[in-house]
């Protein structure tokens, strides 16, 4: 299984989880769990994802996310789980 973490930080708004939730149904990447917290108005998502049945190139994927973050207005971070896991070790 190939994992990567995807997440989430802005100003809370309305429909943010189902817009980043949509994207990923409809690109075949299966939430495998999701936490998200709002703390004072700032919203706050991390999702580990399965990207196995990913049909696109996992760049393009991360691309697709940082601009959609930037049309509802949230940050939105994708990475391999992997490299994630290396980056914390040290």
């Amino acid at each position: 299984m190939k994992k990567c973490i995807v997440t989430v930080l802005g100003k809370d708004t309305v429909g943010i989880v189902a817009k980043v939730c949509t994207y990923l149904a409809e690109n075949r990447i299966n939430i495998l769990d999701i936490s998200q917290t709002i703390i004072q108005g700032y919203f706050n998502m991390m999702v580990i994802a399965d990207v196995t049945e990913l049909d696109k190139d996992f760049t393009v994927v991360c691309d697709e996310m940082a601009k959609l973050g930037e049309e509802i207005g949230v940050r939105i971070h994708c990475q391999r789980e992997e490299i994630f896991e290396k980056m914390h070790r040290l």
